[in-house]
């Protein structure tokens, strides 16, 4: 039975980098299919050009604010 301490070398490796890379990966992919949702639901006649070059400015935005 646990005392409440542990050792260390039982967890599993996680470096703070990686888990702070793949953080950012999700949430970029969560914004850019959030905004995509939103231009197809407040701007639907907007023609495949059009919304490509939205969702591209969306995400060089989104590139510069999450570094």
């Amino acid at each position: 039975m646990s005392d409440g301490n542990f050792n260390r070398s039982l967890l599993p490796h996680t470096p703070y980098q990686s888990g702070l890379k793949a953080g950012k990966a999700m949430g970029n992919m969560h914004a850019l299919k959030a905004f995509e949702d939103y231009l197809h639901q407040f701007h639907p006649n907007l023609d495949n050009e059009h919304f490509r070059e939205q969702l591209e400015h969306f995400r060089r935005l989104l590139a510069a604010r999450i570094r």
